[in-house]
């Protein structure tokens, strides 16, 4: 993560090039990673009660999810939701990444605090990532209502699920599950910006070699981060999907038991009561393997656009000069 630095091969990195080149992480990264969400969403969605001694959900493990899903539904399951999910991708990265440029920038001009510091990424990664999801949740509502709906599906396109939920449910139901997604979206982000810093600076190589490996690098940092800050939030993950879903149980039926929450609280000691301490984690598996994959790429492939946009614009300022040199 690059956060703002001043004179940066001539330039500090500015709004507009933090948002494409975030947009375009997370574009790349969510055609890679879309089946694991969706085997996450599903298992987040699977009630079982805590006193039963055998079984009750329909999904039992990753490899029997997956061979599950990919019979009754085909390999094009794997990517439901893909478009809302896409659209999701790209405005999430490029709201999120330009806000944490802008913060930075912010941090390094107006107060005595390094913007390069570990801390200073953890409150403004958080942040930018709560501004990015407040803009972003009806996105995010409908790529779960997508994900999680089998066959007959319900909702026939991105169109039609809008126009039936706006009619049936009100504009509102877009924003189902927003408290616990910004509850859960600070500590998210600001550990994985956070913990991507600190992993950056450990696997830093000598300053010789500074160049070497630098994307490979931000491949396994992003990751590492992924992995932690998934890990610590996500039950608050959990409460978002449930609470997402809530007025769509014709959809789930099929999958096995369904439940009505009147809000965060209700949905937290429900599935306390009937689910027990695990089922705060359900899903716990598919999710840290997306959340390596995504976060690694999403760091990845930031870097790999900045230093595009970086190279472009060195070989623009070569040639201006190049060419003001020539009219002299």
């Amino acid at each position: 993560m690059v956060g703002y630095v001043p004179g940066a091969k001539g330039n500090a990195l500015a709004p507009e090039e933090a948002a494409l080149a975030g947009s375009a992480a997370g574009m790349v990264t969510r055609a890679l990673i879309s089946p694991f969400d969706v085997l996450k969403i599903r298992f987040q969605l699977q009630i079982e009660r805590v006193s039963t001694k055998t079984p009750e959900g329909k999904y039992r493990g990753l490899f029997q999810a997956s061979r599950c899903i990919h019979s009754e539904e085909g390999l094009s399951a794997f990517w439901k939701g893909h478009i809302p999910a896409q659209l999701l991708s790209i405005c999430f990265g490029a709201v999120q990444f330009a806000t944490f440029e802008v913060l930075t920038e912010v941090v390094h001009t107006t107060t005595p605090y390094d913007s390069q510091t570990a801390g200073v990424h953890f409150v403004c990664g958080g942040l930018s990532a709560c501004s990015a999801t407040v803009v972003c949740q009806p996105l995010d509502t409908l790529r779960t209502r997508f994900a999680a709906q089998g066959e007959p599906k319900i909702y026939r396109n991105l169109r039609h699920a809008v126009s039936t939920m706006c009619r049936s449910e009100g504009v509102f139901t877009f924003y189902r599950g927003l408290s616990p997604t910004l509850l859960a979206v600070f500590p998210y982000a600001g550990l994985q910006f956070f913990t991507y810093n600190v992993f950056k600076k450990l696997l830093a190589p000598p300053a010789e070699a500074r160049k070497s490996g630098g994307n490979l690098r931000s491949l396994i940092c992003g990751s590492g981060a992924g992995v932690i800050s998934k890990t610590i939030t996500y039950p608050f993950d959990l409460f978002k999907k449930r609470l997402q879903v809530g007025g769509f149980e014709a959809a789930r039926a099929r999958f096995g038991q369904v439940r009505r929450y009147r809000g965060l609280l209700d949905c937290m000691l429900q599935i306390a009561k009937e689910e027990g301490l695990r089922g705060f984690f359900k899903g716990l598996s598919p999710s840290l393997v997306k959340a390596a994959l995504s976060t690694g790429f999403t760091f990845f492939w930031y870097e790999v656009f900045l230093d595009v946009i970086s190279n472009l614009k060195e070989r623009q300022r070569t040639k201006y000069v190049i060419d003001d040199t020539e009219r002299r």
